[in-house]
């Protein structure tokens, strides 16, 4: 539940609360969708931060975390058309096909951009050849995360033929089945690998080594829905600037790092290593107030062009995202 929608029941029941009642009987409800893999995962802080610093709340919105059952990357774009939700977190790769399929759904706000996936293995694996003819757990094959993975295998002489593969979705799932011994060497975000390393467990390589930087999550939402409700979507793209700039903030690192732990129940110095991850140098992994950059969008239709998914010649980065949320919201 909401923090605003805590707030709205109780108000109902305060006697002296008409200016509180009277403004949540105003709050828009926004329904976001989240994949199960995502909710706990550092992919939500944005919204996580959002949540807990009111931000919904001081823009008239009773904002509600949805995940689809049954969830998954791969299922966010059909709940936008099924009504289940209105807005959504989706990685670039799922908006582009389904777009592509017909879908009207296009990205307004980007909420990750060049994500550093590390590739852990067990221990006794010294070396990313070692890998050949082992078996590594990968995400969705038509991800970023696979392509990027892929890449860096190939970088380092491993082609797709020479390792047995299987698609497991989320990172903490993941890591638990290169815990079980189940898998050689898995992709892992953060805090997961800074765990796995904490462990025993050994990088091998980095997905920024072998891809440029991309457009890796965005908000999306379809352009009917959107269009009908612009004044919503730019507040809910307003909150979402604003915890951008809390998440930067050198002086709200405390809280940031509590969001972190709560989330994704990690310990307060891992949390604090991902920060400084992103942050120290800057890295470019999160927008600096949701902004979409094009450039990262032409590169992900890229990577899917090199992986045989989408055929010359490649589609405009433009016809997937629609910027005039971020504009009326302030972001440039």
């Amino acid at each position: 539940m909401s923090a605003i929608h805590r707030i709205c029941g109780a108000a109902l029941f305060a006697t002296l609360a008409t200016g509180a009642t009277a403004a949540c009987a105003q709050a828009t409800v926004v329904r976001y969708g989240q994949a199960s893999s995502a909710a706990r995962s550092i992919f939500s802080l944005p919204i996580v931060v959002a949540e807990r610093e009111g931000l919904f709340q001081k823009e008239g919105l009773d904002f509600r975390v949805v995940i689809p059952i049954p969830g998954g990357s791969d299922k966010m774009i059909a709940a936008l058309h099924d009504d289940t939700v209105d807005v959504t977190h989706v990685a670039t790769t799922f908006l582009v096909r389904a777009a592509l399929a017909g879908s009207d759904a296009v990205a307004i706000a980007a909420e990750f951009n060049n994500p550093i996936y590390s590739l852990v293995a067990r221990p006794e694996i010294g070396k990313i050849a070692d890998l050949k003819g082992k078996l590594v757990g990968m995400a969705d094959p038509a991800g970023s995360i696979a392509i990027s993975m892929r890449k860096l295998l190939a970088l380092h002489g491993v082609r797709e033929g020479d390792i047995r593969v299987k698609t497991i979705e989320g990172t903490p799932t993941r890591l638990n089945c290169l815990r079980r011994g189940e898998c050689a060497a898995v992709p892992l975000g953060q805090p997961q690998d800074l765990v796995a390393q904490s462990e025993g467990y050994r990088v091998l390589g980095f997905s920024t080594e072998a891809v440029p930087e991309f457009l890796y999550t965005v908000t999306a939402a379809r352009r009917s829905w959107a269009a009908a409700n612009k004044d919503t979507v730019t507040r809910y793209v307003r909150a979402l600037a604003a915890s951008f700039r809390i998440i930067r903030d050198p002086q709200r690192r405390d809280a940031v790092v509590k969001a972190i732990v709560d989330t994704t129940g990690v310990s307060p110095a891992i949390a604090e290593r991902t920060l400084a991850l992103y942050f120290e140098p800057e890295r470019k992994v999160l927008p600096r107030q949701g902004e979409i950059d094009l450039a990262g969008m032409a590169q992900v239709l890229a990577f899917m062009g090199e992986a045989g998914q989408l055929k010359a010649p490649l589609p405009a980065p433009e016809r997937f995202v629609d910027l005039q949320y971020l504009r009326l919201a302030g972001v440039r």
